[in-house]
């Protein structure tokens, strides 16, 4: 199992102070945790998907762009005709979800959902007994108890930040800590719950939601998720295991950082056969996400 945490390295470009959006709960039906009233950390793991909604709902053969980071310019590249754009939900300026949104594009928000950043706005917001290990080759990252009452108000409060600013969906990284060392006894139960947890939250809100690798857990979270982003899966032959994204009429937004695909044709000729036999769309990227280069197997 693949466990690439992409988006560790990056620095916020703005700090903004999180706020709970009260409208939104009550149009929504559901009451935002507030640190007077935090709920009960035991979620049911059986709570049934939230599948109505207005959302807007990328189709399978839809065509997507990864940049997390920046480029040497400093500039989110806007120019690629896809459809679907997945970038940072904190360092996004404005000028580039207008930009998108005036193009057509379907505009999506990476956040971390299972881990702490120390260089997010709202980390002062974690309480020590949220965090537990540090990620491996990440030092300003550690695994989040997402079983916590606070864990899941600031995730409310990420959403909440993700419909203000206009996103379309989002993309909460790190949703497999049950399988990782986190520090925390966690189960693959509580894992669902949390998972399912913030699929209809985003719901909720009018966002579209995709599962993150978890590849383990994809029978039991396919109804609750839009759509699938995962890592390496040609790499580490496991792109079967997204196969019930597909076939649900969900699309399946894969990327392979290896640097035999970066630099051998042969190699990405034969896993882009692979991603076009699959109708996966499969994106060779820098592991840095920062538009550096970019080789597309979109047919």
């Amino acid at each position: 199992m693949n466990n690439s945490t992409t988006g560790s390295s990056f620095r916020p470009n703005w700090a903004s102070k999180l706020a709970l959006l009260s409208a939104l709960a009550i149009l929504s039906g559901c009451e935002l945790f507030g640190t007077d009233s935090q709920p009960d950390a035991q979620i049911d793991p059986t709570q049934p998907p939230i599948t109505a909604g207005p959302w807007r709902r990328p189709a399978v053969s839809d065509r997507w762009q990864w940049q997390l980071q920046p480029d040497r310019a400093g500039r989110i590249n806007t120019g690629y005709a896809v459809e679907v754009y997945d970038i940072d939900l904190f360092d996004a300026p404005d000028s580039v979800i207008a930009d998108l949104h005036a193009q057509g594009r379907m505009v999506i928000a990476y956040f971390s959902a299972g881990t702490s950043e120390s260089f997010r706005s709202d980390f002062t917001e974690f309480q020590s007994s949220d965090m537990g290990n540090t990620l491996a080759d990440h030092p300003n990252e550690r695994w989040l108890d997402v079983r916590s009452a606070n864990v899941l108000r600031i995730m409310q409060a990420r959403l909440d930040l993700a419909a203000r600013r206009g996103f379309d969906g989002v993309e909460p990284d790190n949703v497999d800590g049950y399988t990782n060392n986190s520090g925390f006894p966690l189960t693959a139960d509580d894992q669902l719950a949390f998972n399912r947890f913030v699929a209809n939250e985003a719901h909720r809100r009018g966002l579209s939601v995709g599962l993150k690798n978890d590849l383990d857990q994809v029978p039991q979270l396919v109804a609750y998720f839009d759509f699938a982003v995962n890592e390496q899966c040609h790499e580490f032959n496991e792109c079967d295991a997204l196969k019930p994204f597909i076939d649900a009429g969900k699309p399946a937004f894969n990327a392979e950082y290896h640097a035999t695909f970066v630099n051998s044709a042969a190699a990405r000729d034969q896993i882009c056969t692979d991603a076009r036999m699959r109708n996966m769309r499969t994106l060779i990227l820098p592991l840095d996400l920062d538009d550096s280069f970019r080789f597309a197997c979109d047919p």
